[in-house]
């Protein structure tokens, strides 16, 4: 036996006989560090590692609630029939355009609002920073339920306000294939302001000392808003941009409500997120909805991976040698 391997062994001997010895009050230390911790690791396993054990087993099974057959296991056939159904791509689709409009959106728009309220000309900016975070607050099904009062084509008040304008055909919003997502996107506006407040911590965090070098080297605000200021937050937009497309991926709550989960208009709006839930919980196909589940995690942790690794190349972190 090699010398190292036994001075190794030797050390983990060691190490247990050490933690095996714990005098009386190190011993208590350290069950009420445990005693601590449980309710979180007691939590984590059964909602969150359990579940998702039950599930991939289910993906590979042909369970569905009310059934009469005993449940049997069918290998991937759940997931051969993903790949061939078509309602998967058009959903996948569907993300997508939305997503080409709707990320932009919820990361410029908090970021400008935030700009405008870290100026310093800016009178009264507690009074818009307060007025901007209060929608916020309000339970999200209520106002979607509100807004989709207002975007209704026909009885809607955004409506009844242009025809009162002069316009003469407005916008059908929800019942259009052009204009739903539109609407969706202008409905998430609602609730920026929990963006702009991440955003406005981090620009309040920039060393006015950079600001004022940039001054001295003649750099106005545009040369300064890209060498000084996006460099030093570009941790916050990155960290805005990961969950703004997790969220993409799992957005199904606004049309379940306005369009109770039809994916009217002509399907535009039957999300990825939302077939998953339809398959749950109408077409209580418990395998299936299972595989579906299992592909879309495996699809956001891809993009995920692809955006930590190329964070690299654009996201700034002080204290460490960026490319």
């Amino acid at each position: 036996m090699a010398i190292g391997e036994l001075l190794n062994r030797k050390k983990s001997t060691e190490k247990f006989v050490r933690l095996g010895q714990l005098s009386p009050l190190a011993r208590r230390e350290a069950l009420t560090g445990l005693a601590f911790i449980s309710p979180w690791i007691i939590g984590f396993l059964a909602f969150t590692l359990i579940p998702m054990i039950a599930s991939l087993v289910f993906s590979f099974t042909n369970l569905k609630l009310g059934m009469d057959a005993p449940v049997q296991w069918n290998n991937f056939e759940n997931y051969k029939t993903l790949l061939i159904d078509p309602q998967v791509g058009k959903s996948l689709l569907a993300v997508v355009k939305f997503g080409l409009i709707s990320l932009p959106v919820s990361i410029l728009v908090p970021l400008l609002l935030a700009m405008l309220m870290n100026n310093r000309h800016l009178k009264a900016a507690p009074v818009f920073r307060t007025l901007f975070y209060l929608p916020y607050i309000i339970p999200f099904v209520a106002a979607v339920f509100i807004w989709g009062g207002m975007l209704n084509s026909e009885t809607g008040w955004i409506n009844e306000t242009l025809r009162w304008l002069g316009v003469q055909n407005p916008p059908l919003w929800v019942d259009s294939v052009t204009w739903v997502y539109p609407a969706y996107v202008i409905l998430g506006i609602w609730g920026i302001g929990n963006g702009m407040l991440i955003f406005l911590s981090s620009l309040q965090n920039v060393p006015t000392e950079l600001y004022d070098a940039a001054k001295v080297d003649g750099a106005g605000w545009f040369a300064t808003t890209f060498s000084v200021t996006f460099p030093l937050i570009s941790p916050v937009i990155f960290y805005t941009l990961v969950l703004a497309i997790v969220e993409l991926f799992q957005y199904f709550l606004v049309p379940l409500v306005v369009k109770n989960g039809t994916g009217a208009p002509d399907g535009a709006t039957m999300f990825y997120n939302l077939y998953l839930y339809k398959t749950f919980f109408v077409f209580q196909n418990m395998s299936y909805g299972s595989a579906l589940a299992w592909v879309l995690f495996i699809i956001i942790l891809a993009i995920t991976l692809v955006l930590f690794k190329t964070a690299k190349y654009w996201v700034y972190y002080a204290g460490e040698n960026n490319r």
